[in-house]
């Protein structure tokens, strides 16, 4: 044997021996479940399907160990099991801790994740065990019912010699009893379902009393003894005693986008116009009547700007009058500005899947991974929202406009009534827009393995109303089960960012 293949032998040895060291760590150590109810997963990581389940109290050997994960005998058959919800043996008891949450609206999850799904929330005050912890996420139970929230929002509330906590909490539920409508106008049906016969129709602003609640589904009140149920994704939950405070408007400033804006006489676009600004200046915010803002002009008097051609300040803008254009290397994306578009966001949640998924967290995390690649190949990259933030389509498409984007790419996710439906879609309006979407659909069937839908026209704002060439991509259906389950993984918005930068690099490599 040459001395080569000894030091090659050497090596593949002792790395032998220390992944053996990693997976048996644990290996003889009996372990007590920790939670109400425990899965069991066929791998190392939530990504695997689940096999069983185990119940709180029951005690398991372990067999080896890989992270935080611990490979059990479960019966006759071994699984997986999540570390951090179990405690040793040798523990006498199972000791839990209390906490409050510090917000309203705190979101309860099925996993430690923010693409996993809704299945409840907390308000300010509400008490809860925690039960286990992974990372920044604090597994709790509340009322009978486990789940996941995030660290950030929560308080541990610490326990006296006699084992009470040292400040007042809150312990009953806080009653959720007032719905109020975040869009134009939506349907109020006779029963807890999308194919239920409409009873009514409520209007963005207005607000019901809450009768009960069913999964994702509500029933409000309309008064003299009618009543109907709503999607709740589509309006917020409050109690009528907190009532919502007015946003201040002093010392508010916005940012024009776009030059020769209309300024108006009144909140509307047929109102008079009294004067016109460039992108860049700054006007004093005095009201808010809509979607306009009333402003005051160097003049001292007041007038009306329309919300969409503004910014206040939460989205980062690039000036295309400071921007110069520098020649694209072919093969890369150098000297191209790309707007990324996470749809919906705030109040507007979008769709939600079947198991409570958030259109517009996952369309954000895609946004993110889709910018950093883009970055990567040299392109100059604008966000339309970079968190969670309620951004109108016409101001997207004035992000656009000001940005003088070579490209605009806006992300979604798709639902349907009928949840047998699945597959992508890249959807363009003007004639114009066809080739960059079908490059970019033909860039994502090279590396998801989806139904490919194609590309196909459509009557979307973002794209009717913009000038540069744009396109949309509904990335699937979270309304099919199995589809959603695929659409919540890391791997999937890695491989969907990739198709796209590669339909990108294939459009422009070819224009």
């Amino acid at each position: 044997m040459s001395k080569v293949s000894k030091w090659i032998l050497a090596f593949i040895l002792t790395a032998s021996i220390f992944c053996d060291m990693t997976i048996i760590s644990a290996k003889g150590e009996t372990v007590i479940i920790n939670t109400k109810s425990l899965n069991v997963r066929s791998g190392p990581g939530l990504t695997y399907p689940v096999t069983g389940s185990m119940k709180m109290g029951e005690q398991a050997e372990v067999l080896s160990s890989s992270g935080d994960w611990h490979e059990v005998k479960v019966g006759t058959s071994t699984g997986w099991i999540a570390s951090w919800l179990v405690v040793n043996e040798g523990a006498k008891e199972i000791v839990n801790t209390t906490a409050v949450s510090k917000v309203n609206a705190l979101n309860i999850r099925t996993e430690p994740s923010l693409s996993s799904a809704v299945i409840g929330q907390l308000n300010a005050g509400e008490a809860f065990e925690i039960i286990g912890r992974n990372g920044e996420w604090a597994s709790i139970n509340k009322n009978g019912k486990d789940g996941w929230v995030h660290t950030d929002y929560i308080s541990e509330v610490s326990q006296t010699d006699e084992g009470q906590p040292e400040m007042e909490v809150q312990t009953e539920d806080v009653k959720v009893d007032q719905f109020t409508v975040s869009v134009d106008a939506l349907n109020v049906r006779k029963g807890p379902d999308l194919t239920s016969k409409k009873v009514d129709m409520v209007r963005k602003g207005e607000s019901f009393h809450v009768e009960e609640v069913d999964g994702n589904w509500i029933r409000i009140s309309l008064g003299k003894k009618k009543n109907g149920w709503v999607y709740s994704f589509h309006g917020t939950l409050g109690t009528a005693a907190a009532k919502e405070s007015k946003t201040s408007t002093s010392n508010k400033k916005v940012t024009v986008l776009t030059n020769g804006t209309n300024i108006r006489s009144s909140a509307t676009t047929s109102s008079d116009i009294v004067s016109r600004v460039n992108a860049g200046e700054k006007l004093s915010v005095i009201g808010e009547e809509g979607e306009w803002f009333n402003v005051s002009l160097p003049s001292g008097e007041s007038a009306f700007i329309a919300k969409w051609v503004v910014s206040t300040g939460e989205v980062a803008q690039a000036s295309s009058s400071e921007r110069k254009k520098t020649p694209r290397a072919a093969g890369t994306l150098k000297g191209l500005t790309i707007i990324v578009d996470a749809g919906h966001g705030g109040n507007d949640r979008g769709t939600t899947g079947t198991k409570g998924t958030d259109e517009k967290i996952l369309t954000l995390m895609t946004a993110e991974l889709l910018a950093a690649k883009l970055k990567a190949a040299g392109a100059d990259v604008v966000m339309t929202r970079d968190s969670d933030t309620y951004i109108s389509l016409r101001k997207r498409v004035a992000i656009s406009q000001q940005s003088d984007a070579d490209a605009f790419v806006s992300l979604h996710y798709d639902a349907n009534p009928d949840s047998s439906i699945t597959g992508f879609t890249t959807y363009y309006t003007h004639g114009n827009q066809k080739s960059l979407a079908t490059s970019i659909n033909d860039g994502l069937a090279s590396t998801i393995s989806l139904r490919n839908r194609g590309a196909q026209p459509a009557n979307f704002l973002v794209l009717r109303e913009n000038r540069k060439n744009s396109i949309l991509v509904e990335l699937g259906f979270l309304s099919n089960p199995s589809e959603e389950r695929i659409l919540t993984t890391e791997m999937f918005r890695e491989q969907a960012t990739h198709g796209i930068y590669q339909g990108l690099l294939e459009y422009f490599d070819a224009n």
